[in-house]
């Protein structure tokens, strides 16, 4: 058979949450089954790191799509004229865009439906864009994965999907991801937080993770109890909103707060083995990898109480309502002050990550794929 994937979201030391996905499903994949051909299709120069066999034939397809204008090129234009040309089986989309344009049978990895949800955390272009397609390829996909029990759920109730349809494939975590020893937690402190205890936070600046909320619960952890922690926040500043902004330069304690920007998997691994405890707080997530890393890096989490991420964090985390600046801090001041809690918390983050791994996610993801084989 021959597969095609829509690759344009790997991208080389730029891979966030989808891309994640689409890398660590894909080496296994297309390794594991060297029966089929897999023609990966990008917008733009790709790197050799991504070709994982010789069953990947790599195809660079105009426009570069970062834009709702360029996407509509691509998937409804682009993407049509190559799979007919290629004569292809299925068209496998990790980041859940499809081209309507097109009776080639299509799977969609639809993560989660945020933006359904929230609508003015997006530009008014991408907003009507998501609100006008998803739904529509939602019901063009001969099948749909999604990451969690609850977006299954939510993407069948929201656009009247019957859960025969959609399959849940779980993220995983990269194994990278282990304990540190005092030595190497020193050494990070040190580079990061000139010595001082710190939480961690690692995802986008965007609005939905409530990264305003956790600053403010922040500042009011330090103002109460006065420790000399830190708060590192890891990711790129491209939805570094006006609010946050204002959040930011209102605190009391801002010289505390340490932004990083993203960081190569190397050190990543290092601040998240080193950090007190992630705190991870956002209004809506389909799923949060970084609770699955925090538990492989062996330290505890802090998380909000909705969405997917009970069904991820299970007993392991220390829950809070994230409209709840008060909560977030007394759940920092807990963690941060109980050993005995820490260390019930590490304990059953090493039982609950058992749950979570890339091979485990490759099985069910293939196993959706042939499905979508089947005549």
């Amino acid at each position: 058979m021959k597969i095609a994937v829509n690759t344009r979201l790997l991208l080389k030391d730029k891979l966030e949450g989808i891309g994640w996905f689409t890398f660590e499903n894909l080496k296994r994949i297309t390794v594991n089954h060297p029966e089929h051909e897999f023609y990966f299709l990008f917008d733009r120069k790709f790197s050799d790191e991504f070709i994982f066999s010789k069953n990947v034939h790599a195809i660079i397809v105009s426009p570069p799509s970062r834009h709702p204008l360029l996407w509509i090129a691509w998937f409804e234009y682009s993407i049509p004229k190559i799979l007919k040309k290629l004569d292809i089986d299925l068209f496998v989309s990790p980041d859940g865009y499809l081209s309507l344009r097109t009776e080639v049978p299509q799977l969609a990895v639809i993560h989660d439906i945020n933006f359904y949800h929230r609508p003015k955390d997006l530009p008014l272009s991408s907003r009507l864009y998501y609100q006008y397609y998803f739904p529509k390829f939602a019901k063009k996909a001969k099948r749909i994965v999604t990451v969690s029990e609850f977006s299954k759920k939510d993407i069948c109730f929201s656009y009247h999907i019957s859960p025969k349809k959609v399959d849940v494939v779980y993220n995983g975590a990269n194994s990278i991801f282990h304990s540190l020893t005092p030595d190497e937690i020193k050494a990070t402190k040190d580079k990061y937080s000139s010595g001082s205890d710190y939480f961690l936070f690692v995802g986008s600046l965007h609005p939905r993770k409530n990264v305003s909320g956790l600053l403010n619960a922040f500042d009011l952890f330090i103002s109460q109890h006065r420790t000399d922690h830190k708060v590192v926040i890891v990711g790129e500043k491209m939805f570094f909103t006006a609010e946050l902004d204002q959040t930011y330069n209102q605190m009391r304690f801002g010289d505390d707060v340490l932004f990083t920007g993203r960081l190569d998997i190397n050190e990543l691994k290092n601040v998240f083995g080193a950090a007190t405890a992630l705190v991870f707080v956002p209004f809506f997530e389909g799923f949060g990898i970084p609770i699955v890393e925090a538990m492989y890096s062996g330290i505890p989490v802090i998380c909000s109480h909705c969405t997917s991420l009970p069904e991820v964090a299970g007993d392991a985390a220390l829950y809070v309502n994230p409209l709840d600046v008060e909560a977030i801090a007394e759940a920092m001041h807990k963690i941060s002050s109980d050993p005995n809690l820490r260390n019930e918390l590490i304990a059953k983050g090493k039982a609950q990550r058992e749950k979570f791994s890339w091979d485990s996610s490759a099985e069910k993801l293939w196993a959706s794929i042939e499905k979508c084989l089947i005549p």
